[in-house]
């Protein structure tokens, strides 16, 4: 332990969910401080299933800030990440100077080493830049004794990271004061308001996207008439509907308003010119077979969301689940069966009907899903106490690199 108190000065470490979001965002009136051109919604998922872990320690010893992300040692001074250093500093150094008595006695001149890792695929549209600032963030404020709002620093380091500072059902208010102070995320309800909402992700390629966000982001605000209407005329009103469906558990309402937005989201990138295409050959059966299992029932019971990527979101209620992964197995045969294929909350299997299958009409696309993520809503970040969680040793350096060597 001494070699620990006179290497490290302090070290914490923290983990952070994925959000996926029903109301989406997409352009910003601000690149530096990434200002959205309309609000969102989005909700928090389990961090049994998705989260990233950060382990920040600071130390007298460091010659230099130094990242290491997923194994890998990486650029410190990416501007996105210097940001939210400098803002987590900032509010540090403010309130040592305001004479806050619990804020923590850390010398702010110390250098800090951070490691990070994702329990899922980095770059492929399940949102890992979200989990990961909203991480980094957290586990900063927490080393230097930072409290309140949050979301402003993290939205600066990635967008949509600003929701992922809350749990449960969370609203990105786009603001509009020009030093977007005001530009916050906001949880409207927790996760325990609607315990039988599911959350099923179909990994259709882990592979990193062709064309990344912030550019494709770009893009469509420099030449999408589409993507102005919508963030002007659409979705003020979607948010407000989407609230209350929540609010009032309403699937069908929940379910039709999120599969419009992300079809709207999709049609703002062919739009976009040269048009941008994030959807591929598998996701669009995905949805043919959503929208013909809803037609069957003669109601929503699923319900699809595209984020950035070819990946499927599917939002259903617990008593849907066991059918719909069936289907899923079915209609896009894996190559191989069982955990492998299917991770996260536990799945039944059960028979599907003839009428069902005669309904669906489809073909198979054999290995069009490389595995499903069962998951529901979920906590907002949490401070990792057992200290086996720390990615960093008491020398300030990744154990990893140690276990390699």
């Amino acid at each position: 332990m001494s070699d620990e108190k006179s290497n490290v000065k302090s070290l914490v470490t923290c983990t952070a969910p994925v959000n996926i979001a029903v109301i989406k965002y997409w352009g910003k009136r601000n690149e530096g401080l990434i200002l959205p051109i309309n609000s969102s919604l989005s909700v928090t998922l389990h961090q049994d299933q998705l989260k990233t872990t950060t382990t920040v320690a600071s130390s007298r010893l460091f010659k230099e800030d130094r990242i290491w992300l997923n194994g890998k040692e990486d650029n410190i001074n990416h501007p996105r990440l210097q940001s939210c250093l400098r803002e987590i500093r900032r509010l540090a150094r403010k309130r040592s100077s305001d004479g806050d008595s619990n804020s923590e006695k850390l010398n702010l001149s110390h250098k800090v080493h951070i490691c990070s890792i994702n329990n899922f695929p980095t770059a492929a549209g399940l949102a890992s830049s979200a989990a990961g600032y909203a991480c980094l963030v957290y586990t900063l404020a927490r080393l230097y004794g930072v409290e309140g709002e949050l979301s402003e620093v993290a939205r600066q380091g990635s967008g949509s990271a600003c929701r992922s500072m809350y749990g449960g059902f969370v609203q990105w208010i786009m603001g509009d004061k020009p030093d977007g102070k005001d530009s916050i995320a906001e949880q409207i309800l927790p996760e325990t308001h609607w315990p039988e909402l599911r959350v099923l992700i179909l990994v259709v390629s882990a592979e990193r996207k062709p064309v990344g966000s912030t550019a494709g982001m770009q893009t469509s605000v420099q030449t999408s008439p589409l993507l102005k209407y919508r963030a002007e005329s659409v979705v003020p009103d979607r948010m407000k509907e989407m609230i209350a469906a929540i609010r009032r558990r309403d699937f069908e309402t929940f379910g039709e308003l999120t599969m419009k937005d992300s079809n709207q989201f999709h049609a703002t990138c062919l739009d976009t010119y040269p048009p941008i295409f994030y959807l591929n050959d598998v996701s669009k059966r995905i949805i043919s077979l959503v929208h013909r299992y809803n037609t069957h029932y003669g109601r929503t019971q699923l319900a699809y969301t595209f984020d950035a990527g070819p990946n499927a979101v599917v939002y259903t209620l617990e008593e849907h689940v066991d059918e719909f992964v069936e289907l899923i197995k079915q209609y896009f045969p894996p190559e191989t069966s069982g955990e492998q294929f299917l991770k996260g909350l536990a799945v039944s299997p059960v028979s599907v009907t003839e009428e069902l299958k005669s309904a669906i009409g489809m073909e198979s696309c054999p290995r069009g899903i490389s595995y499903i993520i069962n998951t529901k809503a979920g906590p907002g970040p949490r401070v990792a106490e057992d200290t086996s969680l720390h990615l960093l040793g008491s020398d300030g350096l990744p154990k990893h690199l140690k276990q390699s060597a």
